[in-house]
C-alpha cells in the first residue's frame, strides 16, 4: 500500500467517542521514546521528539503513555514536544508500576503509591487535569477497590478527569463500575493473541473503548500469514495487523509505538487499508498457541 505521506492522516482511520472527546481511531503509544529495556533516555533524543512531532502533525489525537516508561521519561518528551499541546489533544497515562532498572517491573498500586504517580505524571505532562488515567495493572498485594477509590478520589479533585483499567478482567472492569465510570480499557490483544477475546466483547457491549496492546503478537506462524496478506495488498505485514484490528470493533483504539518517523507513518497509513471480506476472515480464523507478553 503506497501512499505519499501528504496524503497520510489518521483520520482515514475513521473516530470514535471516549468519554466526551471526539478521537481517531489510530492514536499514538509512547513507550518506545525511551532507551533500551524500557529505561533511561531514548538513543536518539531528537528522533523521539520528531516521531511525536509527527504523529500529531499526522492527525493523531489521542496519546498513550505512562509514568513507569523510563520511568518518566516518556511524559517528559511528549510535554517537550508538543507543550503547548493542540486543542483536540487527548492524553492518556497510567500508574501501577514502579521501576528498578532495565526490564525490571514491580507492581505498586497502593493508594500512596498512585496518589504520588499522578502528581508526578501533572507535572511532567505539564498539565492542571489528566484527561483519562488508567490502573495500569491491579496489584495482589493491594486491595483492588482501594486502588480504584483512590483514583475516584483524585478523579473527585480534578486531577484526573476519566477513569481507565490495563490488564484486567471482566471481573475487575465491573467490580471498578460500581465505583466509577470506566471509559476505556487496555489489554494485550492481536489477530494472533485472543486470549482477551472475551474482554473485547464486554467492551464493546458495555460501549467501553478497548486499546489493544501488542498488535502484532509474537507467533512466527501468523506473521507468515500477515507476510501473505501484505504482498497481495502492497501494505506490510504492520499496516494488515492494524488493519484487522479496525475492522475487529468499532470500540477499537489503537496505539501503535515507535521512536521513527518512517515507522509512525507506516503506522497511520495503515488506517486506510481496507482489508477485503476474505482476508479479513482468514485473519479472524487464525487461532494461535497462547503467547507471554508484558506491557
Amino acid at each position: 500500500m503506497t501512499h505519499s505521506v501528504e496524503t497520510v492522516s489518521a483520520a482515514a482511520a475513521g473516530s470514535l467517542q471516549i468519554a466526551d472527546r471526539t478521537v481517531h481511531r489510530l492514536g499514538y503509544g509512547a513507550m518506545r521514546i525511551t532507551g533500551k529495556g524500557i529505561w533511561g533516555p531514548p538513543e536518539n533524543p531528537e528522533a523521539a521528539l520528531a516521531t511525536l512531532r509527527r504523529a500529531v502533525e499526522l492527525g493523531v489525537n489521542f496519546i498513550d503513555t505512562a509514568d513507569s516508561y523510563g520511568p518518566g521519561v516518556s511524559e517528559e518528551f511528549i510535554a517537550k514536544a508538543l507543550h503547548p499541546y493542540p486543542a483536540d489533544l487527548v492524553i492518556a497515562t497510567k500508574g501501577g508500576w514502579e521501576r528498578l532498572g532495565p526490564g525490571r517491573w514491580v507492581h505498586n498500586a497502593s493508594p500512596k503509591h498512585l496518589q504520588a504517580a499522578v502528581e508526578g505524571s501533572l507535572q511532567r505532562l505539564r498539565l492542571d487535569q489528566i484527561e483519562i488515567y488508567y490502573l495500569h495493572i491491579p496489584d495482589a498485594a493491594v486491595s483492588f477497590d482501594a486502588s480504584i477509590e483512590t483514583l475516584a478520589h483524585l478523579r473527585e479533585q480534578g486531577k484526573i478527569r476519566h477513569i481507565a483499567l490495563s490488564n484486567v478482567t471482566v471481573e475487575h472492569i465491573e467490580r471498578a463500575r460500581k465505583m466509577v465510570p470506566i471509559v476505556a480499557v487496555q489489554n494485550r490483544y492481536s489477530f494472533a493473541d485472543r486470549e482477551f477475546d472475551y474482554l473485547l466483547n464486554h467492551c464493546e457491549r458495555n460501549g467501553i473503548v478497548f486499546l489493544p496492546w501488542a498488535p502484532l503478537g509474537q507467533n512466527r506462524q501468523a506473521n507468515d500469514l500477515l507476510l501473505q496478506i501484505a504482498a497481495k495488498l502492497g501494505a506490510t505485514p504492520l499496516q494488515v495487523a492494524l488493519a484487522w484490528l479496525l475492522r475487529r470493533s468499532p470500540l477499537n483504539l489503537l496505539i501503535p509505538g515507535t521512536s521513527s518517523v518512517a515507522h509512525v507513518e507506516e503506522n497511520i497509513a495503515a488506517g486506510a487499508l481496507k482489508l477485503p471480506d476474505e482476508d479479513f476472515q482468514r485473519l479472524s480464523d487464525f487461532h494461535p498457541a497462547p503467547a507471554v507478553f508484558r506491557d
